[in-house]
């Protein structure tokens, strides 16, 4: 490509960024970094009466933990800051009035009251809504006074406006389905289609690669930098994110917002990864790619126009396939902010992060996202575990035994493991499965019985790491300490009526 790559994200700060905004910016960050070109970020905050306190900081924050960076701005303390459209207003007004002059726009001084008047009548004749045009054949001395006009493009009324879009190929529309839309807003602020046309201009932005939800606006756009005297820039709009319903991806899929994620504990290399894979794809087969992998084969022609299906199950998997790739020490980082929040009292604090690297050693394969961490570890923290007394014996209930009989056979075994435990001279995975094994056999028991049962006093759980390597970290003090009351369990229940 020989043209200079120059490319945008320019969201607008009313709420933090989703999904769907952020993978729009992460198309646009492949697209240049693959082209050796320019990603530019642009705040596009005209609209004052819609714009979220924190929104600009949650959009940077965004960005920055995916490892987005932005290549130019106003310099702040250092580094670049984005374009904001806001401190940009002059630029605009004077536009929109040479517009005017040129005989591409108008003053409308029509009423806001006035204009939901018409949309209401219109609506009741089953037409189309859009301005009626009534202030277009003013001339440039009649004026309302006390009333501050909006500037509106004159549309052209006859022929057609086209343009090709990368993805979707060439797009035609009859001008007379294009209504006089408001370039410059009675408080001097400019709308999107004016404020987008001019900046990308100025700042030399070569290829618009934004939502589908924008190809409706385009044909004006293309009407604007004819007006202009703008060369216009390529246009590729993406294909929408669907949920699994193939509805559009909304709040009642799930989780939609990119901090929501980072604070659930999906790592940023999964979800660059995942969200690439949103419209986009190497081929039929290829799931799990490098960030370098991304820039390398990044290209317009992958992009699909078709929705793309958002899965949380599919994220999850590829998030678990990325912490099982991660060192211990890596994941040892990662993991412990986690659970210093998510770990409920009376874990004493600071973790020991010698101990905390045992646990995770032995759930790392399970983890799928590390908010699970504190679920899946907490019994290695906890004095005791808590649990009904007849998961003890309920696996050997599964079998010959039943009721009070399996219990008393459990009680049984335990009454054998203890002493043997305390006596045993190396507390290691290694010579606890050397005693234990045989022992099984030795109490006619299958292993699968023993372990079982042995599985719920230490941890108070069915399922868990494995045994004999969980039983170390646990320690000889704190495993003798739940099968002692584990017995006391058992006993109790014996004694009940």
């Amino acid at each position: 490509m020989a043209q200079n790559v120059r490319v945008r994200y320019a969201p607008s700060p009313t709420g933090v960024p989703h999904v769907g905004n952020i993978r729009t910016a992460l198309f646009n960050w492949l697209f240049a970094r693959h082209h050796g070109g320019a990603f530019i970020l642009r705040i596009e905050d005209t609209d004052v009466a819609r714009t979220v306190p924190g929104a600009v900081e949650a959009i940077m924050g965004g960005l920055e933990w995916l490892g987005l960076d932005w290549d130019e701005g106003p310099k702040v303390g250092g580094y670049y800051g984005p374009y904001f459209q806001s401190q940009r207003l002059g630029i605009y007004g004077q536009e929109a009035q040479r517009l005017v002059a040129e005989g591409w726009a108008y003053r409308c001084f029509c009423s806001p009251e006035r204009l939901a008047e018409m949309r209401k009548e219109q609506m009741s004749r089953h037409q189309p809504p859009g301005y009626d045009r009534r202030c277009r054949s003013l001339s440039e001395r009649e004026v309302f006074p006390g009333v501050a006009p909006v500037v509106r493009f004159k549309t052209p009324l006859e022929g057609e406006t086209r343009f090709l879009d990368l993805i979707r190929g060439e797009v035609v529309v009859e001008n007379r389905t294009l209504d006089d839309f408001i370039l410059l807003k009675s408080d001097g602020y400019p709308t999107y289609h004016l404020a987008s046309v001019v900046d990308d201009h100025l700042m030399a932005i070569s290829h618009v690669m934004r939502a589908d939800e924008w190809l409706a606006s385009t044909p004006r756009h293309m009407l604007l930098y004819q007006a202009l005297g703008y060369p216009p820039p390529h246009f590729a709009h993406l294909p929408m994110i669907l949920g699994p319903d193939r509805s559009k991806l909304s709040k009642r899929h799930g989780a939609t917002s990119i901090m929501e994620f980072r604070e659930q504990g999906y790592l940023p290399q999964a979800m660059v990864n995942f969200l690439a894979l949103l419209g986009w794809s190497l081929d039929d087969k290829t799931e799990i790619m490098s960030r370098q992998e991304l820039i390398r084969h990044f290209s317009l022609e992958r992009i699909g126009k078709t929705g793309a299906i958002f899965s949380h199950e599919k994220l999850g998997w590829m998030n678990g396939v990325y912490l099982r790739q991660l060192s211990l020490e890596d994941l040892l980082a990662q993991v412990l902010p986690y659970l210093e929040r998510d770990l409920s009292p009376p874990v004493p604090r600071p973790l020991d992060r010698g101990y905390v690297a045992q646990a995770l050693a032995l759930v790392q394969e399970r983890m799928r996202i590390l908010r699970e961490a504190a679920e899946l570890t907490d019994f290695f923290f906890l004095a005791d575990v808590e649990y009904p007394a007849a998961l003890l014996y309920q696996g050997l209930a599964k079998g010959a035994l039943e009721g009070s009989d399996a219990a008393a056979r459990a009680m049984t075994a335990l009454e054998a493991v203890v002493p043997r435990l305390k006596h045993l001279n190396s507390w290691d995975a290694a010579s606890l499965e050397g005693l234990l094994r045989p022992l099984a056999y030795e109490l006619r028991l299958t292993t699968g019985q023993l372990f079982g049962l042995l599985r719920v006093a230490v941890t108070g759980r069915t399922a868990a790491p494995p045994l004999f390597q969980t039983m170390a970290v646990l320690g000889r003090e704190r495993c003798l300490r739940r099968l002692t009351a584990a017995l006391g369990k058992l006993a109790s229940l014996q004694a009940s009526p």
